[in-house]
């Protein structure tokens, strides 16, 4: 199996380099390179096209922060996995990233292993939302600020089938397809091609834009209640 290759992007030099040294540690994980800030990420990845697999991205940082970073990123490799570490009070930071694309965050104080997982599991095309982070996300959207008014809002009504919208459901709850695949009783196989229809339906680019879709969708829902 070929090893993770992942960018590390924090503005603290000590926080950086433990990082590397930490993952460096798993063969699982090769380092490309630690850098300071998202716009430094942002034209490391447009100098290495293809030879980047996930982000490791701080969310506060000075000059251009991990925010404004996984835009770029996004924008321009929008197949790169981008994971952010952020602390307890970075909410709002967090539902930025993730509208974004990020696909999921963690805390920085976890332990080296659980930060190891959650590289693994994004290069797996798993996400990371805690189920308080999707809440606030729903809120947010359901808000008037949200910007986030659907005039489609039945399955149907975006071309999905009652099969297609369950999928779309269990990316938003984060299981990965093989997860899904065991709670809808399908094959992996069959989940894949599902999820190949449901972004080629919705016009959409990967599974984090799916997950916001359908918290969009439900926030709708409940606000015309």
């Amino acid at each position: 199996m070929e090893s993770i290759r992942v960018l590390l992007v924090d503005d603290d030099p000590f926080i950086r380099e433990s990082l590397k040294f930490i993952l460096e540690m798993n063969e699982s994980v090769q380092v490309a390179e630690a850098l300071a800030d998202g716009r430094q990420a942002y034209e490391y990845v447009c100098g290495h096209a293809g030879q980047i697999d996930v982000v490791l991205m701080d969310i506060r940082m000075p000059h251009c922060d991990g925010v404004e970073g996984t835009r770029l990123i996004k924008e321009r490799e929008p197949d790169i996995r981008i994971l952010v570490l952020t602390t307890f009070d970075d909410d709002d930071y967090i539902i930025e990233a993730l509208k974004n694309g990020a696909n999921g965050y963690m805390l920085k104080n976890v332990s080296p292993d659980r930060i190891l997982e959650g590289i693994k599991a994004v290069a797996q095309g798993n996400m990371l939302i805690h189920p308080d982070i999707a809440k606030k996300l729903s809120s947010f959207l359901r808000s008037p600020d949200g910007n986030a008014r659907i005039q489609k809002k039945a399955p149907q009504d975006w071309g999905l089938t009652a099969a297609e919208w369950r999928v779309v459901q269990k990316i938003a709850e984060g299981l990965s397809n093989k997860e899904i695949a065991g709670a809808l009783f399908l094959s992996e196989g069959t989940v894949k091609n599902y999820i190949t229809e449901i972004l080629h339906k919705l016009e959409l680019r990967d599974r984090t834009q799916i997950a916001i879709f359908y918290l969009k969708n439900e926030a709708q829902l409940k606000s015309d209640q």
